[in-house]
């Protein structure tokens, strides 16, 4: 295998993984953030205003999550694109995924998939019951 093939896909594969991690971290940081929050409301005598933040941040969390993982997307693309290169074609190292936005899923549907859907819609779900359950007592 061409060696500048070889150092290109090890870049994007670099790129690939800081996405993945970014994404861990972002889901690491929703949950520990919802459970602090928690417990200051659980201090404060259950303010529904403090149980309310916590979903400005989860809201946040998931759309940023999405986007990592759309980024995440686009990048095995490319790195497919630049994998099927034949021996004689050039290598310019190029990191712009802007052409196989096409083939890709959109930002917002990447971030309504049942990956990220099944993790942020529950906290999301027991943020509002508990703010109800507040709000009734």
């Amino acid at each position: 295998m061409n060696e500048n093939k070889l150092k290109h896909l090890e870049f994007i594969q670099g790129v690939i993984n800081r996405m993945g991690q970014n994404s861990f971290l972002l889901k690491g940081w929703a949950v520990t953030l919802g459970a602090g929050l928690f417990a200051f409301a659980n201090t404060q005598e259950m303010d529904y205003r403090f149980i309310l933040i916590a979903l400005i941040p989860t809201i946040f969390f998931w759309l940023l999550d999405g986007y990592f993982l759309w980024q995440e997307k686009l990048f095995r693309k490319l790195y497919d694109h630049v994998r099927k290169k034949g021996e004689g074609e050039v290598i310019d190292f190029s990191m712009n995924v802007e052409p196989f936005v096409s083939e890709t899923s959109s930002w917002i549907r990447t971030c309504l998939s049942n990956t990220l859907s099944l993790f942020y819609l529950p906290i999301i779900v027991i943020i509002i019951i508990t703010i109800a359950f507040v709000c009734k007592y």
